[in-house]
Parts: structure tokens; sequence; C-alpha cells
């Protein structure tokens, strides 16, 4: 399967997946504006099966992604080393893809990722709250625009939403609901994230504290695995941290790709 794919600059290899329903435009939105003064990355960002431009096929289970990122893998990046970012669900492929090809991935990165738990029914959560609203965010925006983006936002600006607006809605409009509902069905790893040995190379972790989706004491757990993962729970930040909290996430993955880059020497 050839997933539909965008590329920006060139030398070491960056693959960042994005979560469940939205496309590539999540990652290249909040990841973009950190690697434009960072030169030396070539960033590739795949949209998975069944979301944004990448057709589903026949695939019926996240062993089927897993099985279709790693052709991509294998066609675009083949054996060379390359750098690994993950959000939400596309954190829990990550972490699949670790426990698969440890020695090739440089660097591991989680945004808001999947825990320890799965099914959203299982997780520890917090309740949904908002703490900054701006005045006249709101206003011109039709109910379900209202709905959609308030739901787990929980920092409510006009930049915010123009973040939402620009880098989810395109994928949450283009996913193909029937393809995904069939995967939905399927959606545990056969080979478990973190079957293998510890993942020993520089890591970053990093969590929404006001995350209503996969919250942030779910990740905690999977510290021992990753001993050398940065874990930070940010403040005013929920499943939208990565444009809740630009700057703070702009920080703390440089600080990571430096860490990471050290270590390839």
């Amino acid at each position: 399967m050839t997933l539909h794919h965008v590329s920006h600059g060139e030398a070491i290899p960056v693959l960042a997946l994005h979560g469940w329903s939205p496309d590539h435009r999540l990652m290249t939105g909040c990841l973009e504006p950190i690697f434009a003064d960072l030169p030396g990355y070539r960033r590739l960002y795949p949209d998975l099966p069944g979301m944004g431009q990448s057709p589903a096929g026949s695939i019926d289970s996240s062993d089927g992604i897993l099985a279709a990122v790693e052709e991509f893998i294998d066609a675009e990046i083949g054996a060379e080393p390359f750098v690994l970012i993950g959000e939400s669900y596309g954190g829990y492929l990550s972490r699949g893809l670790i426990a698969k090809r440890p020695e090739q991935i440089l660097g591991l990165g989680l945004i808001c990722s999947i825990g320890v738990e799965l099914e959203n029914a299982d997780r520890t959560v917090p309740e949904h709250v908002v703490l900054q609203l701006d005045p006249g965010v709101l206003d011109g925006l039709t109910e379900q625009q209202v709905g959609d983006f308030t739901e787990i936002t929980v920092v409510q600006t006009a930049e915010t939403y123009r973040h939402y607006r620009d880098d989810v809605v395109p994928g949450l409009d283009a996913a193909d609901d029937e393809a995904m509902e069939r995967i939905r069905k399927n959606w545990a790893l056969t080979i478990a994230p973190e079957s293998g040995p510890r993942y020993e190379r520089p890591s970053l972790i990093l969590c929404g504290r006001q995350d209503s989706v996969t919250g942030y004491e779910d990740q905690y757990p999977l510290l021992p695995h990753y001993p050398r993962a940065t874990y930070a729970v940010l403040d005013m930040a929920g499943h939208n941290l990565q444009i809740e909290q630009p700057g703070l996430l702009a920080a703390l993955v440089r600080e990571w790709l430096g860490r990471v880059a050290g270590e390839a020497g």
C-alpha cells in the first residue's frame, strides 16, 4: 500500500505519525515551525490508512495499519536510522514500531500518546475543563463548529481555533468513517508495545495535565521501559497540547532532538 505523504527537508529522516481520525496536517502544523530553523532533517508526514488521502483498502486492524507504516518506512527510508514522533494513536503505533525496530529508531517522541490502556473506557483521565476562553472566540461559528472545537479544548482562543481549523478539521472531514469503524474493532496490536527489551535511546513523553482523552497518568507506567525519557506534564494543555502549548512543545522537542543528535554522532 502506498500512503499519501508530504516531505520537507533533507538528511536525517524524521517520521511523524498523527492520531486517530486527523491526517498529516496535525503534525505538519505543530512540527514544521520547530524544524524551520533546524537544518539536517528530512521530515516525513504520512496519512495513515483510512485517514487523509490514504485509502484503507482491506485493512481491518491496527496490525494492518502498522504493516502499512512499515511498508512506507521500507520504501521511503529503507534501512537508514530515523527519528520517530507519534501523537495520540500515532504514539501507540510508534511504541509498536519500537518493539519491532528498536535498533533503527534513533529517538522516540510521544505527544499526548495513548498510554498503558488502549480503550477509552479503561483510561485514567481528568474531567474536561476550560481554563481560558477569550471573549468572542466562538462568535460566528456554527453550533457544530462550536461543539467540535470545545469538546476537548482547554485553551479556547482565536489562535488555538485557527490551528484547530487548519490542522485538525480537514483530516476529520476526510476520514473514511466506514473503514475506521472496521479497524476500530481490532484496535490492539498483536505484538504489544513494550513487549521487547527496554528502549535505551533519548525519548520524550509529553502529556497534557487537563487531557480528558488520553490523560497523563497512564503514560507514567511507561517510564521503566524508556529510561532515557523526559516525561513532562504541561498545565493548561488538553489533548490538543500541540496547539495549546506550542512554545513549551517547541522547547522540549528541540532539547530532545539535541539529545538524539548528540548520541547519533
